[in-house]
Formats: structure tokens, C-alpha cells, sequence
């Protein structure tokens, strides 16, 4: 579940960047996994989001607002869970 405290409050400029993603005109499948899905069939679902969003003009502001509410499912900014968490480990590891 999202760490919703981490959330800014709801003010429209702090979200108003969602409204440029190239996600919107895209299909919602492509960026959060089915039950089960694993392995060649997972990666090229998320290879296919990450194409969209190496495009999207608010990548950076996608990617940073997914870091910082430590967003647990799905692609977001070109992140998978996974390239997220690792990307998390590696602040916490420089930071400590």
C-alpha cells in the first residue's frame, strides 16, 4: 500500500503535472502487472510502458513523485518495482 503520509496535500500545482503523462492516452494495463504475471510476459509488459514513458514530457516529476511515496506497484517515471526499490537502497545507502 502506498505510504499515504509521504502524500503532498491536495494542492492542484503540486499535481497538476499528471495531466501532461503520456500514460493517459495509454492503455492502464501496460503499467501495473496482473495476479501471476511473471517472468518474459512481465518484462515485455513493462518494456512497453517504459517506451511510453521514455517519451512522456513529465517522466522526471513521475519518477521523483514515485520515489518519494515509495509508490509499491506498477511503472511509474520509466521505474519498475524493482528498478524502484534498488534505486531507494542505493539513497538510503549513500545517505547512511
Amino acid at each position: 500500500m502506498t505510504e499515504i503520509s509521504r502524500l503532498p496535500g491536495p494542492v492542484m500545482d503540486l499535481w497538476e503535472w499528471q495531466y501532461e503523462g503520456k500514460c493517459r492516452e495509454a492503455d492502464p494495463t501496460l503499467f501495473f502487472h496482473p495476479e501471476g504475471e511473471r517472468g518474459a510476459a512481465r518484462r515485455r509488459r513493462a518494456e512497453a510502458a517504459k517506451q511510453i514513458c521514455a517519451t512522456c514530457p513529465v517522466l522526471n516529476e513521475c519518477r521523483e513523485h514515485s520515489l518519494a511515496v515509495r509508490e509499491p506497484y506498477g511503472v511509474w517515471g520509466g521505474l519498475s518495482e524493482e528498478e524502484r526499490s534498488e534505486m531507494l537502497s542505493r539513497r538510503v545507502r549513500r545517505a547512511g
